[in-house]
């Protein structure tokens, strides 16, 4: 097979012009609550992504990780708690049918966007 400089200049400026996007995953961009911030109960915590999310294999839980005045409290996941990509499609609402309870949670994350690969994450805050 003979070399073809034709061909290797064609191909190289191709992966060159090759928006970046298509060799990007999505990140978390946004959070509500903010990572390890501390904040007034809620029920309700969003993340947002750099791009669009795949719905049927976006996810996310929420995981208690600890209580104030439990020494030693064990990871809890939280029931109760729904999850579903939101309508603007970049973004995972998880929703608690009851304002948390003072403590540390995370929640934890796994999504898919349009690169087809399976991300995951986790997102930290606290309730007073």
């Amino acid at each position: 097979m003979k070399f073809n400089p034709t061909a290797a200049i064609i191909a190289t400026l191709a992966t060159l012009l090759t928006p970046a996007a298509a060799f990007a995953h999505p990140k978390l961009v946004a959070a509500i609550p903010a990572a390890n911030a501390t904040v007034a109960r809620t029920n309700t915590v969003r993340l947002t992504f750099s791009e669009g999310l795949m719905p049927k294999l976006s996810t996310a839980t929420l995981v208690m990780t600890g209580m104030p005045g439990t020494a030693n409290h064990p990871e809890m996941k939280m029931t109760g708690v729904t999850s579903v990509v939101a309508a603007d499609g970049k973004s995972i609402v998880l929703t608690s049918a009851n304002p948390l309870p003072a403590g540390s949670y995370r929640a934890d994350w796994v999504i898919v966007g349009a690169d087809t690969h399976r991300i995951t994450g986790k997102h930290s805050f606290s309730v007073r």
